[in-house]
């Protein structure tokens, strides 16, 4: 049997439901080559799909439909909305008012638009995550000489 490539590992540790950022430490490589390996692998399941890029989704052309509030504020979300943005029973989506519109978010696209606001006011060049890792080793290190 032939060993599995980083590539692979990576996709089979995310498949498990590992973070990128755990992947690249217990891999010992760079978030980036992760996230890049893994985002790769989604556009070609999105091709294979016959969606060839991303701002071609199932939903891009798709018409507003009519949903009904039911009973407690409840609303169901079509499955074709759920189909296209893989939704299964029990996920949590983010809600927010936006503008008087309702917007659902999943976990994914949030954290996507909150790293997208936060990386506005970081530096070009500069990387929070090093940099975290450099304070929490000089507190270890203090901790260590004072403790």
């Amino acid at each position: 049997m032939a060993a599995k490539s980083k590539s692979q590992k990576m996709r089979d540790l995310a498949a498990a439901g590992m973070a990128r950022a755990d992947i690249a430490r217990k891999l010992g490589v760079r978030y980036q080559f992760v996230r890049n390996v893994l985002e790769q692998n989604l556009a070609r399941k999105r091709e294979a799909r016959g969606f060839s890029d991303r701002s071609q989704s199932p939903m891009q052309n798709a018409r507003p439909v009519k949903v009904r509030v039911g009973p407690d504020g409840r609303i169901v979300i079509p499955a074709a909305f759920r189909d296209a943005l893989a939704i299964k029973e029990g996920d949590t989506l983010i809600a927010s008012v936006e503008d008087g519109a309702l917007q659902l978010f999943t976990m994914t696209a949030a954290v996507r638009k909150a790293q997208t606001i936060v990386r506005q006011f970081i530096p070009e060049g500069v990387n929070l995550v090093d940099e975290l890792l450099e304070d929490r080793k000089r507190e270890a290190e203090q901790e260590r000489r004072h403790g």
